[in-house]
């Protein structure tokens, strides 16, 4: 499977964005992980949503501000980020995992992985 992230722009602190996940395959197969890498730094987990919907996970970072949902009859997985902070600047990717351990975030156990979507948060 690949994935492909989109959604990403602009956005002035505060303000909200909404990130896309499309799949190649069908995305129902999988566990989705949202993961993102901010420039001079190691690529970090964000958030990640069972194939069944639920349980979803999220960083400590983003908790309360970010929501991560599934979309099985458009095959894509959605993050839903609101008030953003600059510190959330960064390229966003989302990726696959079939794995029992994929809320651990570990990007590891995670394939797919696509170009990435830029988001930029401006103070």
């Amino acid at each position: 499977v690949q994935l492909q992230a989109s959604g990403g722009g602009l956005v002035q602190a505060g303000g909200s964005l909404r990130l896309s996940c499309a799949a190649s395959g069908r995305i129902s197969n999988y566990h989705i992980g949202w993961f993102r890498q901010a420039p001079g730094k190691e690529r970090e987990f964000v958030a990640t949503i069972s194939r069944s919907s639920a349980p979803t996970y999220g960083a400590d970072s983003v908790k309360g501000r970010f929501t991560i949902s599934r979309h099985n009859a458009e095959n894509t997985v959605e993050l839903q980020m609101s008030s953003l902070k600059p510190e959330d600047t960064a390229i966003y990717y989302c990726a696959a995992s079939t794995s029992v351990a994929y809320h651990s975030g570990s990007d590891t156990l995670y394939y797919g992985w696509g170009p990435g979507t830029q988001v930029t948060v401006s103070s």
